[in-house]
């Protein structure tokens, strides 16, 4: 029998609930309640629209993660048309925290949205390509694609993959540590674009980006330093963090918080001094003048 699903508060626009993968799981119909990591900045009156800060190279691993969870949301999750494939792919592929900690053995039959005991540790790379619908994937993948190709260009594709993974798993272990006996499954890719974010401010702080500024009904697009839109929204997050329990379900604010840490930490191991240098080098080529004309 399926459990109810309208017992657990959720927002369907934003959530979603996953247990693993690789296990006789028995869905059903409905979709199971979600904690989700949705668009990064959809709590900031400031949305980032693009950036004055073009690339030396075609950002290929940005694109092909992009391409990647476009995939899995239209033929795994069937793109948010089906209920079935939905709640089977939330709940076969989610992250749930209870099953990573081994608190899910103590949890009582009927409590939790999705079975429990299967894919554990595996979920945690997989709720990554994971989304709730396509408001989350879309808001994701604009901001993936904002971020992610400067970030790539100082890191070269093979470290920028590496470096995505290893932020998204940090996300997902800030998220498991926030609610360790949590049986809400969780999903999204933005713990890993937080820790692009991280990685962003600390490259490009002074970068201009033009951004959409919301106040009311008071819309207005202007410029503002990458530092202030970025700040912005991880002090945000780390205030929702401290006001919010991770076991209601909801934004997964701690793995925002804990991948954007990460991307700070981590962004100086992974750059490529040389591709720095060209960036630099070309920055100075186009600061002088051209064809003998002054600048």
């Amino acid at each position: 029998m399926c459990p109810d699903f309208a017992t657990f508060p959720v927002n369907s626009a934003y959530l979603l609930n996953f247990s693993h993968a690789g296990m006789a799981v028995a869905p059903c119909s409905a979709s199971p309640p979600v904690a989700t990591y949705p668009v990064p900045l959809i709590r900031s009156p400031l949305f980032p629209l693009r950036d004055e800060n073009p690339t030396l190279k075609t950002p290929v691993v940005t694109v092909i993660l992009i391409v990647a969870n476009v995939i899995v949301w239209l033929y795994v999750q069937g793109a948010g048309y089906s209920e079935r494939l939905l709640g089977e792919s939330v709940c076969g592929l989610g992250l749930i925290p209870a099953e990573v900690t081994g608190l899910a053995a103590v949890v009582v039959r009927g409590e939790a949205p999705c079975a429990l005991g299967g894919l554990a540790f595996g979920a945690v790379f997989t709720s990554m390509f994971l989304h709730a619908s396509w408001l989350h994937l879309l808001g994701n993948m604009w901001f993936l694609w904002l971020f992610g190709n400067n970030v790539e260009d100082v890191m070269g594709h093979g470290r920028f993959l590496a470096f995505y993974v290893l932020v998204g798993l940090a996300a997902a272990g800030a998220h498991v540590m926030s609610g360790p006996g949590s049986v809400i499954p969780t999903v999204g890719a933005s713990g890993a674009i937080s820790g692009i974010m991280g990685a962003y401010l600390l490259l490009y702080p002074r970068v201009r980006i033009q951004t959409l500024f919301v106040f009311i009904i008071f819309l207005r697009v202007i410029p503002v330093p990458a530092w202030l839109v970025l700040i912005l929204w991880f002090a945000l997050q780390a205030l929702t963090a401290y006001a919010t329990s991770s076991d209601t379900g909801g934004v997964a604010v701690w793995a925002h918080v804990g991948g954007f840490v990460a991307g700070l930490v981590m962004v100086k191991v992974f750059v490529d001094t040389k591709l720095i240098a060209a960036r630099s080098e070309r920055a100075r080529l186009n600061s002088q003048p051209q064809d003998g004309y002054p600048g």
